[in-house]
């Protein structure tokens, strides 16, 4: 079976109602990133980070997967189907898929401030006095500014093994994440889409939405 790796970012899971952080209107117009997403904000006050990612937790469990996540399930019906996603959503573990590499963590996990052990997070709180089994403070599981991605190396090797690569719904602007393209030697086909995209060369640019782009592509696909 061909391999057929998919990298997500923010773009598919606006169209589920997510804001994203780059757009007009996104979540950085609401809060600065030096106050809700480094370590240094939650060491200054985590309380108000700690807020933040409930908020995003409460607009989680009120939206769905959309056409987008749901129909590239169908890829694993004729290829080896790797997700890897920038997103901290689980919209992909909801719409089926179970072979998911998060690159910068999951909103639906807390860890330990005190030795990075996971727990799940049941609904959408986690606040102050929620401890880990040490005593220490819980703080969201995802990788904040200025943090390693441990996960690269995990993505990297999976990218080389790549036979189609995907883009879907990322600036590629975030690094070490955008680097991902670096390691495509191995695919002939990359196929970028965002409607916002710019041309490309070597890359197959389709600029239109990915619950309008991402059906047809894997319906091609299938084919």
């Amino acid at each position: 079976m061909q391999n057929i790796v998919v990298f997500t970012g923010a773009g598919i899971s606006a169209e589920s109602g997510l804001g994203t952080f780059r757009d007009s209107g996104g979540l950085w117009e609401q809060f600065k990133v030096e106050d809700v997403a480094t370590p240094q904000a939650f060491e200054r006050n985590p309380e108000l980070v700690l807020d933040f990612y409930s908020l995003r937790r409460k607009q989680l469990l009120e939206s769905d997967p959309n056409a987008a996540h749901i129909s590239l399930n169908k890829l694993s019906e004729k290829y080896n189907l790797q997700i890897i996603t920038q997103n901290i959503d689980d919209l992909h573990e909801r719409s089926g898929n179970k072979k998911v590499l998060h690159l910068h963590g999951k909103l639906t996990e807390a860890k330990s401030s005190i030795d990075d052990k996971i727990y799940p997070i049941n609904g959408a709180e986690l606040g102050m006095g929620d401890l880990c089994e040490k005593g220490g403070q819980l703080r969201p599981n995802v990788v904040w500014f200025g943090e390693a991605v441990p996960k690269m190396i995990d993505a990297i090797s999976i990218t080389k093994k790549a036979d189609v690569f995907i883009v879907i719904g990322t600036s590629l602007n975030v690094y070490p994440a955008a680097s991902l393209l670096n390691y495509t030697n191995n695919a002939n086909r990359i196929i970028l889409i965002d409607p916002k995209a710019e041309e490309e060369r070597s890359i197959e640019v389709i600029k239109e939405k990915a619950t309008i782009a991402v059906p047809k592509l894997v319906e091609e696909l299938l084919q």
